[in-house]
């Protein structure tokens, strides 16, 4: 991959304490059913350090999307080797670093939040200076949330992946474009999704999402990770306030418009 990750002000909550009625340790989220990331993320942590405190409680309050290309569940998992850190005393930067390469592709990017260009499986971290002046950034999420595996696989058959060459070329390109603290890049081309066709196809609710962030006034406006979400992005002056202006002309839109 060659993508840029942007930590943003959406965020969940999460809180860590003892679980003194439990027998092992549980994670608790409302919402999100099955094995979650975050559980994964403790236990190698405790496996990792050897660490034998008594059984936790983590409490997961969402505010991102399931299932929306927004990171969520791996900044969920990010967050949580960090929780585990401070908590037990033991481990270092490094080490969360390996463990959340194991945990997925997104969870690296985001053990220290900020901006980095991610290559490799993700694992490859190249930090990219912040932006010299906040960003906008207007969130349109879909009712129904889209698969990773079949996004990707679709873009396998519709042949959107670039060769090896190109996509050195890609991520150094992109390096030189935000080494700076650009807001954005010169070439907005920069910014393209390629799995934003897959998930249109999948999804072709998201072709109307585009049209309204960009008719709302949005810089640029793509589709995030592999989707369903959309995201505006206001850079120029008054960024953020012309981002929730957007989602006060979306009033009633289900799901709802964020700033």
């Amino acid at each position: 991959i060659a993508s840029v990750m942007q930590s943003i002000s959406l965020a969940d909550e999460l809180t860590l304490e003892a679980a003194p009625t439990a027998e092992q340790d549980e994670v608790l989220c409302a919402g999100v059913p099955g094995e979650n990331l975050a559980a994964r993320a403790l236990e190698l942590f405790r496996k990792a350090t050897g660490w034998d405190g008594p059984p936790l409680r983590l409490q997961i309050d969402k505010r991102i999307a399931v299932a929306a290309g927004l990171g969520g569940g791996s900044a969920d998992a990010a967050a949580t080797l960090r929780l585990a850190r401070a908590a037990s005393g033991l481990g270092d930067e490094d080490l969360l670093f390996v463990l959340a390469e194991e945990l997925g592709a997104d969870v690296p990017a985001q053990v220290i939040p900020g901006r980095w260009l991610a290559s490799g499986a993700g694992e490859l971290l190249q930090v990219l200076p912040d932006p010299v002046s906040p960003l906008g950034v207007l969130v349109l999420a879909q009712t129904e949330p889209l698969s990773t595996a079949e996004v990707y696989a679709a873009a396998d058959r519709l042949g959107l992946a670039r060769d090896a060459f190109s996509l050195r070329a890609h991520l150094k390109t992109q390096g030189q474009a935000f080494e700076l603290g650009a807001s954005l890049p010169r070439d907005i081309e920069l910014l393209h999704n390629d799995l934003q066709a897959a998930a249109i196809e999948l999804c072709p609710e998201i072709g109307q999402a585009l049209k309204q962030a960009e008719q709302a006034g949005a810089e640029i406006a793509f589709v995030s990770g592999s989707g369903p979400t959309v995201v505006g992005v206001f850079a120029r002056a008054n960024g953020l306030a012309r981002a929730e202006r957007a989602t006060a002309g979306l009033a009633g839109r289900e799901p709802a418009a964020l700033a």
